[in-house]
């Protein structure tokens, strides 16, 4: 019988130097699978500690990815899937990754934005 972990529990391992995820009811800790992820470590972080189902099943891994995924379980989820979890900061005092993609995606906002309003400037007083 494999060991049961809570949602609560899950929570808590979600930093680049302890992983867990949820896929279909089984917990796995893919903490040493972050830096070889072929679609790079953020969108593991970004589920980090939490139910990861529907993001694994929508990009379509293969067969070899489920099989591989299957090195990395530790036993099944107990209870209703963690859904969000408040992030903790890493001992250096970055984030986990969530909070500085989020400050990156704001930057580009702001860069073409910024970009847009100088070409304005630029034609309206030419």
């Amino acid at each position: 019988m494999s060991k049961a972990y809570t949602a609560e529990e899950i929570s808590k391992h979600n930093t680049r130097e302890d992983i867990w995820v949820v896929i279909h009811n089984k917990v796995y800790d893919i903490t040493k699978f972050l830096d070889e992820h072929p679609g790079g470590e953020e969108v593991l972080l970004e589920h980090a500690g939490i139910n990861a189902t529907e993001a694994f099943e929508d990009i379509g891994h293969s067969e070899d990815a489920r099989e591989l995924l299957e090195q990395y379980l530790i036993g099944d989820l107990e209870g209703a899937p963690p859904t969000s979890i408040p992030r903790r900061e890493e001992a250096d005092g970055e984030s986990t990754g969530v909070r500085g993609k989020q400050n990156s995606s704001s930057m580009g906002f702001l860069v073409p934005l910024g970009l847009a309003v100088a070409i304005l400037a630029y034609k309206w007083y030419l």
